[in-house]
């Protein structure tokens, strides 16, 4: 996944707010806010990541969509007759 993207980058700028409101109101110099507003694009990253990993539906592999699913059984234990 590119690091650039649209909602990586809204998710990060969205991280970094504070840090950014502490530099502007002088508790991190400069140099601390440019090290920390790359944390939180990174931190962006995993969270995207992560939201994308989540919310990405389950698909079966090869051999799971392959495999005839098992005859039914009785409950006393026969096999149910073709139809």
């Amino acid at each position: 996944m590119n690091p650039l993207r649209w909602d990586v980058v809204l998710v990060g700028l969205l991280l970094s707010l504070p840090v950014l409101a502490l530099g502007l109101r002088g508790d991190f110099t400069p140099e601390e806010v440019a090290n920390r507003v790359l944390w939180c694009l990174a931190a962006g990253w995993g969270v995207v990541a992560l939201l994308r990993l989540a919310t990405t539906p389950h698909t079966m592999s090869g051999r799971e969509q392959t495999e005839e699913p098992a005859e039914p059984v009785h409950a006393d234990g026969e096999h149910s007759p073709a139809v």
